[in-house]
């Protein structure tokens, strides 16, 4: 195994329309793992073409998904993205720069700047840990909002991973759906307390306020409105389903 080697690992899942371009954006590295979820499109097809390596995983926690790469890599660096996002040539250089130094980072931090609906650049801007040491990657927890175990110092890279997510409403809500429910299931199994009037109203203005406010969505006008609305929709759907499985519940017991 070298230890300056570069494995960029993809989760794809039905992204026949995006993975190429995430593709072509880490050509620098010297070898791509797609782990294919299930997908019912041309995903894999694509992937294969592009010279990328093709797992497939039918697992509902991208905790699992992720690990399921780790166990396959066997360069000594791991690079994850998605497959709405891109390396942007600034961040490909610094990356290969980042492996090629005598740097003690186990792991890096990346910038990602996301783009709701096509439009301009988000205000906030995201730091997420997606590049490793593959010694230093202990694995990963959790269902949903994956967070990695890492050892050792973790170092900060500058240029932007571009992120073009929420493209659509009608993807935006079939994705909510479907991802709602996992996100239900965690709370009620963590005996999240009981859902009541006041909690629905409390999460969604929560949710808009942290998108529109704290989040700045003000600054890109009628974007910012929608994806901030659309926040407080999406977090409502997930606390109806919880209150329909707290109900549920609580009639079997009768």
């Amino acid at each position: 195994m070298s230890s300056k080697k570069l494995t960029v690992v993809i989760i794809a899942k039905n992204e026949e329309s995006m993975l190429a371009d995430c593709l072509d954006s880490v050509k620098f590295a010297d070898s791509i793992l797609v782990i294919d979820n299930d997908s019912t499109d041309e995903t894999a097809r694509i992937a294969k073409d592009k010279g990328a390596k093709v797992i497939t995983s039918p697992s509902k926690s991208f905790a699992q998904l992720r690990e399921v790469a780790l166990t396959k890599v066997a360069s000594g660096y791991i690079l994850y993205i998605d497959a709405d996002e891109r390396v942007s040539q600034a961040l490909s250089s610094e990356i290969q720069q980042a492996l090629a130094s005598e740097s003690t980072k186990n792991a890096y931090r990346l910038r990602r700047q996301n783009y709701y609906l096509g439009t301009s650049p988000w205000p906030t801007v995201e730091t997420l840990e997606r590049l490793f040491k593959k010694s230093a990657l202990l694995g990963w927890e959790g269902d949903l909002h994956e967070t990695a175990k890492i050892k050792g110092d973790i170092g900060q890279l500058e240029s932007p991973l571009i992120h073009y997510t929420h493209r659509d409403f009608s993807s935006m809500v079939e994705k909510t759906n479907a991802w709602s429910e996992t996100e239900a299931r965690l709370r009620f199994d963590a005996s999240h307390p009981k859902v009541v009037p006041w909690r629905l109203f409390r999460v969604m203005v929560t949710a808009f306020i942290d998108s529109y406010i704290k989040q700045q969505g003000w600054k890109v006008g009628t974007t910012g409105l929608l994806e901030s609305m659309y926040q407080a929709f999406s977090i409502f759907i997930t606390y109806a389903k919880l209150w329909e499985m707290q109900t549920s519940n609580i009639k079997k017991k009768y």
